[in-house]
């Protein structure tokens, strides 16, 4: 039973479904940030559907359909940067808010910094913490009440995670660490 609840957490908390869940409750609470609907359903297109595509995709995609938890975690983690970068392009493009300028450089920095700790310098930080911690920072700085549930579902994810063995101590503190440097870096220039 405990391996299926923390199972249960894990594939609930994935970053395209937090993201989903973040675009949905900042559309409730805060409209104004989208400037319109159009831009609500970019952000679920480019931060949800796109990168969640990578679990079906990797067993078409030679390079990855052979490497098991890895390909799909390499791919996942193309296939959300090209997400979090169409979503820029679409602001450029839209004339989006400043905030939703905020939001997918969020995500694509991020995500940017994730897939440069894993690449090149050889240290895994958590994609999954980073991707409960970025929506929470987010929520919490454009006003949405998220702070309290958004530890306790963090602190959930984590205990998940290192129950099945899937992350260190480390690196989660590093997942959770980078989304949240980011948006502090983008508030303070933007």
């Amino acid at each position: 039973m405990k391996s299926k609840i923390m199972k249960i957490i894990r594939v609930a908390t994935v970053a395209p479904i937090m993201a989903l869940l973040t675009m949905l409750l900042l559309f409730f609470y805060r409209k104004s940030i989208f400037g319109n609907t159009i831009n609500l359903f970019l952000s679920i297109l480019f931060l949800t559907v796109l990168p969640l595509l990578a679990y079906p995709l990797q067993r078409f995609m030679p390079h990855y359909k052979d490497q098991g938890r890895k390909g799909q975690r390499n791919l996942a983690i193309v296939f959300a940067v090209l997400g979090y970068l169409f979503g820029c392009i679409s602001c450029f493009f839209s004339k989006a808010p400043i905030t939703m300028w905020i939001i997918y450089l969020e995500y694509l920095l991020s995500g940017l910094l994730i897939f440069a700790f894993t690449k090149f310098f050889h240290r895994k930080a958590s994609g999954h913490s980073c991707g409960v911690a970025g929506p929470i920072a987010l929520m919490v700085t454009l006003g949405v009440p998220a702070l309290i549930p958004g530890i306790l579902l963090l602190a959930l994810v984590c205990w998940a995670s290192i129950s099945m063995k899937r992350h260190t101590f480390g690196q989660l503190v590093g997942g959770t660490v980078i989304p949240i440097a980011v948006l502090i870096l983008l508030v303070n220039i933007i």
